[in-house]
């Protein structure tokens, strides 16, 4: 078997649904062996967010495909929390860990003696990562988040959508949970310090990390440019606050955005939809420019490239090296060939499903310890026996 950069770290995975099961996932891909707590007979909340669900080998119907995306390369093992047996069980667990990630709701955990200061009472070395939405103390600590909510208190909403007085303007949420998902790489990433840490002075911590502050950093650019200009920004459609042009063209058979970063490329993107006296234009000569001229930009920019195809439209815009890309369906993604010879799609199987299970690669390339894809997303309690008899 391929040995991660993480081969030899136990984590301890008391989290559900996708945020805390995103961080692990990432660990179990490097390498490190991912023990995933689950209530017996029920499991991670996932497992029924459906349809579409898998099918199993008998025909019935298996698990959500939601649960397949962030629960790959774990071991589940069914352990009844609430119960003092089973308290007691995850406590022996933690002995022989290095990680914890949770995300139950602050000092949620307390009442099983399973908080931070429960474990790492028994465990020093312990790397405790909480997950929660508002974080561990402050007003909102007690409060519960999701990824929904947290879009909109975060201010992503604000920034989404298309603007006032256009058609179907309202704040619109992200197609993908994407604060529970950059909650999940912060976590991770958190933890492989919280290990080089631990590794150099014995000593374990506790690790707050909160949906909330997630979403603020994730701001990033708009957070500053409210913080410089003083004006809050608004919802602006595919437009970029910051670049023009840099947002969605019509073709006659599709849609290609155009993503100019500089005034060079914008002159190559003028040569090459044969409009060359227009990229230096006073008007259009630089990205301030553009910006303020931005209505009348995009109009004579789209009456150019809806004369062409996507595909003939790409060739000629590569060729100039104006950096551009077709506005793919899902499955349109996984046909491009660069997925195709990046291989994007790993495909595992599991003894009770019917046919593969199929997930998406880590984007994570490394030269000499690569990726690890040595277990498909598990069936509810697959390994109980297995870990808690001694044999993991």
């Amino acid at each position: 078997m391929t040995q991660g950069p993480l081969s030899g770290v136990r984590v301890l995975d008391l989290s559900r649904v996708l945020a805390g099961p995103w961080a692990t996932q990432t660990l179990a891909d490097l390498g490190a062996e991912v023990i995933k707590i689950e209530r017996p007979g029920a499991g991670d909340d996932t497992r029924l967010w459906g349809p579409p669900f898998t099918t199993k080998a008998d025909g019935s119907r298996g698990d959500a495909a939601y649960f397949l995306c962030a629960n790959r390369g774990k071991k589940s093992v069914a352990i009844d929390i609430a119960t003092p047996e089973g308290a007691a069980a995850v406590r022996e667990l933690a002995k022989t860990c290095d990680v914890v990630v949770e995300n139950f709701k602050t000092g949620g955990l307390r009442k099983y003696g399973l908080d931070f200061a429960g474990l790492s009472a028994v465990n020093p070395k312990l790397i405790y990562c909480s997950i929660t939405g508002f974080g561990q103390s402050g007003p909102d600590a007690h409060r519960a988040g999701y990824d929904y909510m947290i879009q909109a208190m975060g201010g992503l909403m604000s920034v989404t959508g298309q603007p006032d007085g256009a058609p179907g303007a309202e704040p619109m949420k992200v197609g993908v949970a994407v604060v529970d998902l950059f909650t999940g790489l912060y976590a991770s990433n958190a933890i492989m310090a919280g290990l080089l840490h631990a590794r150099a002075t014995g000593e374990g911590q506790h690790i707050d990390i909160a949906l909330f502050d997630v979403q603020a950093a994730m701001l990033a650019n708009q957070a500053t440019n409210y913080f410089v200009s003083g004006q809050a920004p608004t919802r602006m459609g595919n437009a970029h606050p910051n670049l023009a042009p840099y947002q969605p063209f019509p073709c006659s058979d599709g849609m290609v955005v155009i993503a100019v970063g500089n005034d060079g490329q914008f002159r190559s993107l003028c040569t090459a939809l044969e409009i060359e006296a227009m990229g230096m234009e006073p008007r259009f000569a630089t990205n301030a420019q553009r910006i303020a001229h931005r209505g009348e930009l995009t109009a004579l920019l789209s009456d150019r490239t809806a004369r062409h195809g996507m595909k003939a439209l790409m060739t000629m815009l590569d060729a100039a090296g104006v950096p551009c890309g077709p506005v793919n369906t899902i499955d349109q993604v996984f046909e491009e060939p660069q997925a195709i010879h990046r291989g994007l799609v790993v495909e595992q199987t599991r003894d009770d499903l019917e046919g593969v299970v199929k997930t998406v690669a880590s984007p994570i390339r490394m030269s000499r310890t690569p990726v690890v894809y040595d277990r498909a997303p598990p069936a509810l309690g697959e390994h109980t026996d297995e870990v808690l008899g001694g044999k993991a």
